[in-house]
This record gives structure tokens, C-alpha cells and sequence, in this order.
């Protein structure tokens, strides 16, 4: 791989199996843009994905991306579906012969390709220069413009810096870390007069040094908004999942002075997916990062604010009115409310892993810490699709994946398409019948204690990992006394608070309430945290659009 040296200028990448023509869209490449960009190629998908890292992690950016469609072991479409996770902004061209455009024309839905080219493109100032120059210009118009890295100092078995880390990712705020104890990371602690005992320490790209900041502050100095821009809404949703960012896409494109509010990260614990498979319209898969940023810059281009790192507190009825009250004592107002809260993961009972979470047990997929788990066993506990997702994404880097299921079968829980998929992968193994008996360690998770349900014997185990994904718990608690829930926490809707057909208690308006529509009148429930819910994304999805429908249909009536 060659490439030119300077570091301040963005990326334009090219990938070819073939040396001369890789040669050639370089040469040709660099004497136009070569000044402004810096051109970096590699001669297949593996090198070509491995280059991307080096510059994600650099806090470089890459603008364009080329890609050769007939590769061996990985083809362009393979490897620039790969590429979208890492790069999810940068524009995307395949190279392809006359007798592949099929298959080019079908990767424009695949993986959103912007362009394909034919090869020879001979002369390239008819043939690829105007294509680039214009996908140029739409990525200096998006959202993915150059910007500056934040530095993140911490311990490398510290919760809090696992969590700011995670917060930093699923927020598309790129970063570099520093682990404390080497050279660079003590020299940035000298430079914030820090002694190394207060951590996190969070440098923004100004500057500024952050110690031990929470979501919100480092929310405020990264660009992310975190005050609403008016007093009083159209509707205001609650939760950044599925089901939250449907709500705020639709509410917004409908006209409705939208504003989401989410407590940490958009995406929920979709949005922590390594790859969604049985998505509507992805027939090779999605990331849930890639869902989330398109979801989230698609509520924003309708004009949807979104509040990140904002955790609600309280829901107030005053005539028509619905106020929502935040954690520091401020309020919005709007006509109608949407709830899309979704749920959490439930925390594993076990001795020694309350001690060790977030220093090797991790709940969730916790996608940022993949890369440690180069060549290390893994252990997961959960049998739903959360559990068997992260279980391949792991297994491509791990020495071994095992997942811990307490029933007899995965059947039961997880889809028949993630089931084959880890009977067929060689390094991941399920141990039916099995828990977490006890987790031990000092500042880092170092073994497991397993037991057998049904024999009771136990077996203790080398192990640095654990994720967990073991059921869900809805994050509804500041609704009591105002919302009905359920005797788990799930919120009540339309006919399930109805069984016998008469109106919740306290229900005033002469008509029933509507499908999605909670016991308090412009109150909706969509998404994971509503009673019996599919839980799936698709459902999710669609929940949000519909009580988006249901809300126009309140207010029309009010």
C-alpha cells in the first residue's frame, strides 16, 4: 500500500486486485487531487479494510472510496458493505466491466452505492474526474466534513472509561485513546496538569480538558445538542431507538415541530448490533450503527431536533398540554408525547460481576471493545438475537465464542437463520444448560465459576470477556403514577387496557383509546417498552410511523 504523507488532508481510497490498474486509478487519482487529498490504495478487500481502521483510529477521514467489483475472496460490493461500517459517509464507486453492470446497478440498493464506472475510463478527465469532483462536493456538503479527534486518557480495566468510550462511539464523535500508563497518555495528563488519579480525562478537539465528565458535559463540548431550542412542541419523543427515531422521521416529514430526547445514544440496543440480518430492504445485512446514523441524519434533514445525553424524570398533564420534566429541573411542553424508551439489558445475579462490569463484563454488545478481543476467548450469556449477532461478530477476531444458554435450545428465542449461521462457524460453541455461577478478578474480569443446571456441577474457567445479553428490562420507572404499566414495567396501550371494552380509569374523552394511545389522552407507546411487543426492529420501526398517524388523529380531534 502506498500513499502520499501528508496527515491534515482527507482520504480518497482505491482498491484493486489487479497491481497495474490499481497503479493506474492511483496515478490518475493523484495528479488531479493529489494536492488537496491524500490517495491510499491496496490491492484487496482484507488490506483495503485494514487501511480503513489504521485512519479510523488516526482520526482521519476518507471522502471517496473506488472499489474493483471482481476480487478475489472478497469482491467490491463485500468489501464496500464492510467499508460503510467504518466510513458510514464516505462516497462509494465501484469499478466494473460492461459485462457486470447488472450487478453494479443492483449494489446501488445493496449498499447504497453513489456511482459505478466502467473500466477502461479512458480519457479521465471525461470519465472520472467530473464523477469524482461531484462526489466530492455532496461529501463536503454532508454531515462528515473534517473534524477534529477528542483524546480520551484512561484505564484500560476502568468502567468509566469503557463507558465514555462507548458514549463517544455510538454518537459518531470520533476519538483516539490513550491508555494512562503509556508515554503518550502521561504526557497528555501533564499537559492537563492531571496527576492520573482522577480518569477519564477527555480532551476536546479545541482543547479543552474534561475530568471525570459525564455524558452531558462531554455532550456539550463535542457539538452534540443537548438544549432544546423552544419552549413548547408538537410532539416530543422519548428514546432514541427503532421505534424513536421512526417517530421523529415521520413526525417531522409530516410537518410536526418535532423534538427527540435521548438519555445516551440514538439507536438503542439496535443501535449496538453488529449486523442486523432480517431487516426489511438489506438482503446482505445492516450494522445497527448504519441504521442508527442514516435513521438519525434522516430525522434531522426534516428537521427533527435531537437532544442527546438528556435523561427524563418526570410526565406532567396541565389541560392539553403534556410537560416533560428533565433530571436538572428544566421542562418541555407539546400537545402530544410519544414514550419509545425501549428497555435495557437485565443485570446478570452472579458474586464478583457487579465488581467487574465494564472491567471484562460487558452488558450489551459493546462493539468498542471488539478489537481487545483479538485472539482471546469470549464468553456470552443470552439465547435471543442480541446474543447470537454479537456471537459472530466476535468470532471473526476471537480465538473462541461460547455461549452459556440456560434452556435446552436456542430455538425457543433466537432466529433460525443466526442458529445456522454459529452451527456452521468453527471457533463458537454453545453450552446448553449453563450459567454464570460466579465471576472472579482483581481490577479485571480473569475467570468464570459455570455451573450445570441440571447436575449442579461447576467448573471454573479462564476467561477476560463476558458479555451479557439476558432478557430486557423496561426503562419506565418515572412513568408511575401516570402511565398504566404492566406488573413487568411494560406500558399499557389501546386494547390491552381494555379487555372487558370499558375505558381505563379516569379515561374522560368519549371514545376508546386509540391503538398506541396510553391511559393519559396524547400519550403513545411505541417500540420495546409497550406491553406484548414484537421486539424487532422492523416492528419498532413501523410502531413509531403509526403513532405518528395516531397523533395527527388526537389532534385533529382536541
Amino acid at each position: 500500500m502506498t500513499q502520499a504523507a501528508s496527515p491534515a488532508r482527507t482520504v480518497i481510497l482505491t482498491v484493486d486486485d489487479d497491481p497495474g490498474v490499481s497503479r493506474a486509478v492511483a496515478r490518475d487519482l493523484r495528479r488531479r487531487y493529489g494536492e488537496e487529498h491524500r490517495i491510499v490504495r491496496a490491492e484487496s478487500g482484507d488490506a483495503a479494510l485494514d487501511a480503513l481502521r489504521e485512519l479510523k483510529l488516526r482520526g482521519d477521514q476518507v471522502a471517496v472510496i473506488l472499489a474493483d467489483y471482481r476480487m478475489p475472496q472478497m469482491d467490491g460490493i463485500e468489501f464496500l458493505e464492510q467499508a460503510i461500517d467504518v466510513f458510514p459517509g464516505a462516497r462509494r464507486v465501484l469499478l466494473t466491466a460492461y459485462a457486470d453492470t447488472n450487478a453494479a446497478i443492483d449494489a446501488i440498493n445493496v449498499i447504497d452505492l453513489d456511482h459505478y464506472l466502467l473500466k477502461p475510463w479512458d480519457p479521465p478527465e471525461e470519465k472520472l474526474y467530473p464523477v469524482v469532483d461531484d462526489l466530492l462536493d455532496a461529501w463536503r456538503a454532508s454531515d462528515y466534513k473534517p473534524v477534529g479527534a477528542c483524546k480520551v486518557v484512561g484505564h484500560r480495566w476502568s468502567a468509566r472509561s469503557s463507558g465514555v468510550r462507548e458514549f463517544l462511539a455510538r454518537n459518531q464523535v470520533p476519538y483516539r485513546w490513550y491508555s494512562s500508563d503509556t508515554p503518550e497518555g502521561e504526557r497528555l495528563l501533564r499537559a492537563a496538569g492531571q496527576d492520573g488519579q482522577r480518569l477519564p480525562l477527555v480532551i476536546t478537539p479545541e482543547g479543552t480538558p474534561l475530568v471525570e465528565p459525564d455524558d452531558h458535559d462531554i455532550a456539550a463540548h463535542v457539538g452534540l445538542a443537548t438544549t432544546p431550542t423552544s419552549e413548547f412542541y408538537d410532539l416530543v419523543v422519548i428514546g432514541g431507538g427503532p421505534a424513536g427515531l421512526g417517530s421523529a422521521v415521520y413526525g417531522a416529514s409530516e410537518g410536526l415541530r418535532t423534538v427527540l430526547v435521548e438519555r445516551s445514544a440514538t439507536g438503542g440496543q439496535a443501535g449496538q448490533s453488529s449486523r442486523i440480518e432480517n431487516y426489511l430492504g438489506f438482503p446482505d445485512g445492516v450494522s445497527g450503527a448504519q441504521l442508527t446514523d442514516r435513521a438519525r441524519r434522516q430525522a434531522a434533514k426534516f428537521g427533527a431536533e435531537i437532544l442527546t445525553a438528556r435523561e427524563v424524570t418526570g410526565l406532567e398533564v396541565t389541560g392539553a398540554s403534556r410537560t416533560i420534566r428533565f433530571s436538572d429541573g428544566s421542562s418541555i411542553s407539546a400537545h402530544a408525547v410519544i414514550l419509545a424508551t425501549g428497555v435495557s439489558y437485565r443485570q446478570l445475579d452472579a458474586p464478583g460481576l457487579d465488581d467487574l462490569t465494564g472491567c471484562g463484563v460487558f452488558y450489551g454488545s459493546a462493539l468498542t471493545e471488539a478489537a481487545a478481543c483479538q485472539g482471546h476467548d469470549v464468553y456470552i450469556v443470552g439465547g435471543a438475537n442480541s446474543a447470537g449477532q454479537a456471537a459472530m461478530y466476535l468470532a471473526r477476531g476471537a480465538k473462541s465464542v461460547t455461549i452459556l444458554v440456560r434452556g435446552p435450545s436456542l430455538a425457543a428465542s433466537m432466529s433460525h437463520y443466526l442458529i445456522e449461521q454459529i452451527e456452521n462457524a468453527p471457533n463458537i460453541t454453545v453450552r446448553h444448560g449453563t450459567v454464570v455461577e460466579s465471576a472472579h478478578g482483581g481490577d479485571h474480569l480473569e475467570q468464570l465459576t459455570l455451573r450445570d443446571v441440571e447436575s449442579g456441577h461447576t467448573e471454573l474457567v479462564d476467561a477476560q470477556w463476558l458479555f451479557v445479553f439476558i432478557g430486557a428490562a423496561p426503562l419506565t420507572g418515572w412513568l408511575d403514577g401516570t402511565v398504566l404499566r404492566d406488573g413487568r414495567g411494560f406500558i399499557m396501550a389501546g386494547p390491552d387496557m381494555t379487555p372487558d371494552g370499558q375505558p381505563p380509569r379516569g379515561w374522560e374523552l368519549d371514545r376508546p383509546p386509540y391503538h398506541l394511545e396510553t391511559n393519559v389522552p396524547g400519550v403513545f407507546v411505541a417500540g420495546d417498552a409497550r406491553a406484548e411487543s414484537a421486539k424487532r426492529v422492523a416492528s419498532a420501526v413501523g410502531e413509531g410511523a403509526m403513532a405518528v398517524m395516531l397523533v395527527h388523529r388526537y389532534l385533529e380531534q382536541s
